[in-house]
């Protein structure tokens, strides 16, 4: 199969709306009525608990390394025509038909999308940033940031190739698009080390 019709692939993978499905399956809500109105894991979570949300989340994951691992390992797909391979799911799930193109944030998905890229390396590292950021500051946006910037830290000292590097540029580029209303809201510290440092919050 050619690089055209494996990024198709994985854009219909992409395009497949778990969180809401799972949301109106499992517990008869709709997860766009929750949190930021966002169709993905968090807000599914928020609706149903971790019995949707946990499922909704690793699903979403999966529509990133799936496709991508099958084009890489099956389809033969490698350095610049993984580019639109693993921006496909992507952009399949942050525009989605199934939700008349206003689709989700594509955080989970672009996990996945590098974890199969990086055979999983990027998972700990992608944890262990978001975790720093989520303990040092309250705005989501900023802590996804921030995990991104930590997959390219990695990517620089293990996977340092040309096409890597521009397609996590373009992801986060998409990220940033997604997440730019709440990005104005500038980092907001925690209360903790605000009085660390003097301050009040």
């Amino acid at each position: 199969m050619s690089t055209v019709l494996w990024s198709l692939l994985a854009f219909v993978s992409g395009c497949i709306p778990c969180s809401v499905w799972l949301g109106r399956l499992l517990c008869a809500r709709d997860v766009r009525h929750f949190g930021d109105g966002n169709p993905g894991g968090v807000n599914a979570w928020k609706a149903g608990g971790w019995r949707v949300g946990a499922p909704a989340i690793l699903l979403d994951m999966c529509k990133g390394v799936v496709p991508v691992s099958l084009a890489a390992t099956v389809g033969g797909i490698e350095t610049w025509g993984l580019i639109p391979v693993g921006l496909g799911p992507v952009l399949g799930h942050g525009f989605s038909p199934f939700l008349r193109l206003r689709g989700g944030k594509a955080n989970a998905v672009s996990v996945g999308v590098w974890a199969a890229l990086t055979s999983g390396m990027a998972v700990p590292v992608l944890l262990l940033f978001l975790g720093f950021a989520y303990a040092l500051q309250r705005t989501d946006a900023w802590t996804v940031i921030f995990g991104g910037v930590g997959v390219f830290g990695l990517l620089l000292i293990r996977f340092p190739e040309p096409y890597i590097l521009l397609l996590w540029a373009a992801n986060m580029a998409f990220l940033i698009l997604k997440h730019r209303h709440d990005l104005r809201l500038g980092v907001a510290p925690r209360p903790w080390l605000l009085r660390m440092l003097g301050r009040t919050a």
